[in-house]
């Protein structure tokens, strides 16, 4: 089976090409996105063939490498197409598969009778396939063609609606901040390469070469480099301070495309990769310290953000930006299990509440239509009281809500509260690591207060929606509500696999699953961690605690506010205008780029184009021409027409002729 590790990209690419050279002819919906969706499933169903048979392996046969073909063969340098089999790619190709399988199935019902149907399918399957490229590649090279490819399919699915200037600049900006990014990415691996090429004369990119000579890389120094530079490339990827505002206008492209972004695909990349070379970003003290920070403060500054939008998408996607912070939180504290544990966990979740949040969009866009109404129907002002019309997606929705706040017995109370007790206990920043934990617990209490804040508004109260298209809310068709079934069970039971040992009920399954990947990691970085006090299990169980009184206090607050008594969001806002504004505009990062970066290299752009381009350029070639036309203005009169004319042009070139000769 895992010979047929191959198969897993190929299926969606095979259902890129056939939805994207046919599908404007075939034009049947349920043909294509059956191709679309049946190409992605049986991704799926290899994925499981590969995962069974991992399973049934002792842990130090977990690694498996096959070479698809041979590819970049210079001197000792060796770059082959291959991908490489283990716990952690395992743990990447189902999330990748299994959710992208829910969200294509979902597609068909959501995105039914728009006119770039097929379109749609064909980019959603090579977006999968770019993801599992990237989680699949042996070498840095296999996983930088995927890592480029699904920046390209986001530019193409966030600016799905083209003739939309918003969904275009959206995509644009995601495609722009992404190079950015990459720019570092790049950065880094040649720093690597160069520095095992030049010093030890080992020419490799590939990972598992890597960590088996890691023990030659020093602490800090050049790994400091290198690690950092791969840190910006994950920080546009996986949108954390301060590549981060792509994420939100991202919202554009249509709802199950935020799904895939948000929860299978992209965003988790950043993360993946520091995953991957864990062995090499351990080395450097100095570069965990500063994703361990950016993580805590993307996870609290993007979770104030979210308490103010109005918009059912851009909550999410402040929150998808909040979560993404704690996985770097965990994978800056040494975590590195906690951190993909959130990974998963965080996938089936954020699908759920995006498809859910799409079911809502769906309904709240057919009744208004047929009321003829032009009502945001995206706008959660204008909803209230849906649990009644849309009892299956409320269901499925407020269970994501419970998970994401971190309520015990939900799947993200386990990973979330891990992280917390890692960046309070890790070994490795000594007293910064009450500032880690403190900044993480307030954030957490923010994500339960904006969701709650967001299932408040749409599904109690009174509906809002206009009294005449009430009757015309309805839930969704079976094919949209049977994925978030699916995805609100494992938001529920997700967390099982990694329950942690204090509470002694299972092994923490999914952490002795990563254990032979990130072994090595653990080894390294004990050698510099800090010497500290045995942290006891009363405390683990405070902390455990206190983390839930946290996201209580926070439901507490948004249920008092937009259930109890729903004039006091009006009465905060009256209190505190300004600040309500600065977190309602996403405190002006937009508008601070736009003056720091933007603005300036338009006007320079404008500088070149007017200033050399115009002035220069196209004066010296307008400037011969204008020279031509100003000679052949004269000399068009010698060609009259007239014989007289011509000969009196003859007589004069005669005298001239001669009297040059005659007076020389």
């Amino acid at each position: 089976m895992f010979d047929n590790v191959w198969l897993i990209p190929l299926f969606p690419l095979i259902g890129f090409l056939i939805n994207g050279l046919f599908g404007k002819k075939i034009k049947n919906e349920a043909i294509i996105g059956g191709i679309g969706t049946l190409a992605i499933f049986l991704s799926f169903l290899v994925s499981c063939g590969i995962l069974m048979q991992m399973i049934g392996l002792p842990p130090e046969q977990r690694v498996f490498e096959k070479v698809v073909f041979p590819w970049i063969h210079s001197g000792n340098f060796k770059a082959d197409m291959a991908f490489l089999l283990d716990p952690l790619s395992c743990v990447m190709i189902m999330v990748v598969t299994g959710v992208g399988s829910l969200i294509h199935l979902y597609s068909i019902g959501y995105m039914h009778g728009e006119e770039g149907f097929y379109r749609f399918f064909a980019y959603l399957n090579l977006f999968c396939m770019s993801m599992l490229l990237l989680v699949l590649g042996s070498n840095m090279l296999v996983m930088f063609i995927g890592w480029e490819g699904v920046g390209l399919c986001s530019y193409l699915l966030i600016g799905y609606y083209f003739h939309k200037k918003s969904a275009g600049d959206a995509a644009k900006k995601a495609f722009v901040m992404n190079r950015v990014g990459d720019f570092g990415f790049l950065i880094g691996l040649f720093t690597l390469f160069w520095w095992f090429g030049s010093n030890h004369n080992i020419w490799t990119i590939n990972f598992v070469e890597i960590k088996a000579a890691s023990h030659l890389l020093p602490y800090g120094g050049v790994v400091t480099i290198a690690t950092l530079c791969f840190f910006v490339g994950a920080t546009g990827k996986s949108a954390q301070i301060p590549l981060f505002t792509w994420l939100p206008d991202a919202m554009e492209g249509p709802t199950p495309v935020s799904a895939l972004i948000h929860a299978a695909t992209m965003v988790t990349a950043g993360v993946y990769m520091i995953g991957r070379m864990s062995f090499v970003f351990i080395k450097s003290p100095e570069t965990m310290l500063v994703i361990a920070v950016v993580g805590a403060a993307t996870a609290i500054f993007a979770a104030t953000i979210g308490t103010a939008q109005n918009d059912i998408k851009r909550v999410l996607a402040y929150s998808t930006v909040s979560q993404l912070g704690f996985m770097f939180l965990a994978m800056g504290v040494g975590a590195f299990s906690a951190g993909i544990f959130h990974l998963m966990t965080h996938a089936f979740f954020k699908a759920c509440l995006f498809l859910g949040s799409g079911s809502v969009i769906h309904a709240m866009h057919h009744a208004l239509h047929h009321g003829h109404l032009h009502d945001d129907p995206q706008d959660m002002r204008n909803m209230g009281g849906l649990r009644k019309a849309l009892p299956i997606t409320f269901l499925t929705f407020f269970v994501s809500t419970i998970a994401i706040a971190g309520i015990p017995g939900f799947s993200g109370f386990f990973s979330k509260d891990e992280i917390l007790w890692q960046a309070f206990a890790n070994p490795y920043h000594g007293s910064v690591n009450i500032v880690l934990w403190g900044t993480g617990a307030i954030a957490a209490c923010f994500t339960a207060f904006y969701m709650f804040r967001l299932v408040f508004m749409t599904f109690f109260g009174e509906c809002r929606i206009n009294p005449k298209v009430k009757g015309y809310l309805h839930e969704s068709p079976l094919v949209i509500t049977i994925p978030l079934m699916v995805l609100g069970f494992l938001a529920v039971v997700g967390g099982y696999i990694g329950m942690p040992k204090l509470m002694g009920m299972l092994p923490n399954y999914f952490e002795h699953w990563l254990d032979p990947v990130f072994e090595l990691a653990n080894e390294y970085g004990s050698k510099y961690a800090h010497s500290g006090a045995h942290h006891s299990h009363a405390l683990e169980w405070g902390l455990m605690g206190m983390s839930v009184v946290i996201a209580v206090i926070g439901i507490t607050i948004a249920l008092t506010m937009y259930v109890q008594n729903t004039k006091l969001p009006s009465a905060f806002v009256s209190a505190f205008p300004a600040l309500h504004r600065a977190v309602y505009n996403k405190w002006y990062i937009d508008e601070l780029y736009d003056f720091v970066f933007v603005n300036p290299c338009k006007a320079f752009g404008r500088f070149l184009w007017k200033g050399f381009d115009v002035l220069i350029v196209d004066g010296v070639v307008n400037g011969v021409a204008n020279v031509v036309m100003g000679f052949s203005g004269i000399f068009r009169y010698m060609q009259s027409g007239l014989i007289y004319n011509y000969a009196w042009s003859m007589a004069f070139g005669v005298v001239v002729i001669l009297g040059y000769y005659v007076f020389k």
